[in-house]
């Protein structure tokens, strides 16, 4: 039953490795979301697209058959409001009319391909909404969502004040370095790494021209990549949100963990009781830009948000 004053939202973000669903209840006046359903799933709708330029027919596919469960979920909680929102793979793909023509035969609404800064925005406003008023975490902001084709840099404190988005993310970097003759190296090699880096770094100094990131007193981490790494962190016997969300880990600790990342097998990967089998190929990239983030801003600690930019879709369509 819905309580007066609050509207029932579904928020569906899709982008380069994943596609995630949020069903809430949400009051704009008193600033409460109340959350009804919260899901994700591993599609690679970005599959080879830094290569082709092209979504893949399987990566449409596995994404259609998401949206299908996904409009079975709205329509059982009773969502009045839809609002579907993709980022970086479909802004890219010569053939995304087809990605479009699909969602909204399933969805009924058509999905927004939202620019890098309305991206950055949207997770702003839902990672630091309910930061406000915390004495211990200290403003300005900078919230970094590592996502699979880009990632976006915002800082700010009640507000954005400066937003950049750039085209370094875990599957983006682990496509264009790691991959050998169609596969992923098992672990990569020293020079592979170094490339990677290298165009992460290039990709920070881009930033860097927009965004004041050492500015920033308090670093806020988004994103698939940034929570595996927290699961890892703590040692985490399952994928655990209560314990994930507002954990904070040590760039000394980010450190270790992308290391032993880069240094193992995928069957090591995989073996990692928190990890989920859509990430094995590419958390150590994603590692890897974070680390490289940290190092650079001088953040001691990365604050871990489970609150994103779904969020942020959620409160604009409320």
């Amino acid at each position: 039953m819905l309580v007066e004053g609050f509207t029932r939202v579904a928020a569906v973000d899709c982008g380069t490795n994943s596609i995630r669903l949020l069903v809430a209840d949400v009051n704009p006046a008193t600033g409460e979301l109340l959350e009804l359903d919260r899901r994700m799933t591993i599609v690679r709708l970005g599959q080879g697209v830094d290569r082709t330029g092209r979504l893949a027919p399987e990566a449409l596919e596995r994404t259609f058959a998401a949206c299908r469960e996904y409009a079975d979920v709205i329509r059982e909680l009773g969502a009045t409001k839809v609002r579907f929102v993709a980022t970086s793979a479909s802004r890219d793909a010569e053939n995304r009319d087809d990605f479009v023509r699909g969602v909204v035969d399933i969805l009924g609404v058509e999905p927004e391909v939202i620019t890098g800064d309305q991206e950055a925005a949207s997770s702003f406003t839902g990672a630091t909404k309910e930061l406000k008023g915390r004495d211990d975490l200290a403003r300005p902001y900078l919230v970094v969502d590592i996502g699979g084709g880009s990632t976006e840099f915002v800082v700010g404190e009640d507000r954005v004040r400066a937003a950049r988005s750039v085209d370094v993310g875990c599957v983006r970097m682990t496509e264009r370095h790691l991959v050998q003759d169609g596969k992923v190296s098992d672990p990569p090699t020293e020079e592979q790494i170094a490339a990677m880096r290298a165009d992460i770094e290039a990709a920070l100094d881009l930033a860097e021209e927009t965004v004041p990131l050492r500015e920033a007193r308090t670093l806020v981490g988004l994103a698939g990549s940034v929570t595996t790494v927290s699961a890892i962190a703590q040692d985490l016997a399952a994928y655990d949100s209560e314990r994930i969300h507002h954990s904070r880990i040590s760039r000394e600790r980010v450190r270790e963990i992308t290391e032993l990342l880069l240094r193992s097998t995928h069957a090591e990967r995989a073996a990692i009781p928190s990890m989920h089998p859509g990430r094995v190929d590419v958390i150590g990239a994603g590692a890897l830009v974070l680390l490289a983030i940290m190092e650079r801003t001088g953040a001691g600690e990365v604050v871990v948000s489970e609150h994103d930019i779904l969020d942020g879709i959620a409160w604009s369509v409320a």
